[in-house]
């Protein structure tokens, strides 16, 4: 069974591009069409999707609020938001609400593809000019004086660097010859050390601190 899809966008002209496009993927399915964030809401926890692809500016409820709500109900739900916006106003607030992925409209069609694919593998995938605004606002609201980042051990430094790569458990476990149980506890272990929420606040945090090659 292939990668079961949700849309959510107010244009129906914009889901139906997508929903052909999408379906001329092998592996993609497509498990539902939503006209605003009310009916993903709904539509996510009905047909369990494996991601929804969520435009930001919808009416009765936007993207925002309508990602938070799914990530509440369903926190394993994998959300990509697809807008227009890249301003932070934008950007921010999506990726706190839970967001995963943050992708503009004129993005290439296989490259959307591919960054499903890896979103659903594990993979945050964000928008260059999104993880600009990320990592303003981390380094805006950063501790100071404390690095926590001596608090790891060479092995978690070296797993910290792979997900900064936007590389999977697996891909990682493959990577540093460790099994995947072993990765996720590194992992785990980086979040508390860190106090970091998920992957994506871990791979800005290793970009802050330059722990990945230009």
């Amino acid at each position: 069974m292939g990668i079961r899809i949700l849309i959510a966008d107010d244009h129906h002209v914009v889901r139906r591009g997508l929903a052909f496009f999408l379906k001329t993927q092998h592996d993609f399915e497509i498990a539902g069409e939503a006209a605003n964030g009310e009916e993903a809401v709904k539509m996510a926890g009905d047909l369990q999707p494996d991601i929804v692809l969520m435009d930001l500016d919808m009416p009765v409820m936007d993207g925002i609020a309508a990602t938070a709500r799914i990530k509440e109900q369903l926190p394993d739900m994998k959300i990509m938001i697809l807008t227009s916006f890249s301003d932070q106003n934008h950007v921010i607030p999506a990726i706190e609400a839970g967001a995963a992925g943050y992708q503009l409209k004129d993005i290439e069609p296989d490259e959307l593809a591919a960054s499903i694919r890896k979103l659903v593998l594990g993979e945050n995938q964000l928008h260059p000019k999104a993880t600009s605004h990320l990592l303003s606002r981390f380094s805006a609201s950063g501790k100071g004086g404390r690095k926590p980042i001596e608090d790891l051990t060479k092995r978690e430094m070296e797993v910290l660097k792979e997900i900064a790569s936007g590389k999977s458990n697996k891909e990682i476990s493959s990577a540093l010859f460790i099994t995947e149980k072993t990765v996720k506890t590194h992992v785990s272990n980086i979040l508390s050390k860190l106090e970091l929420a998920d992957r994506t606040q871990a791979a800005l945090y290793a970009v802050k601190h330059g722990l990945v090659g230009e």
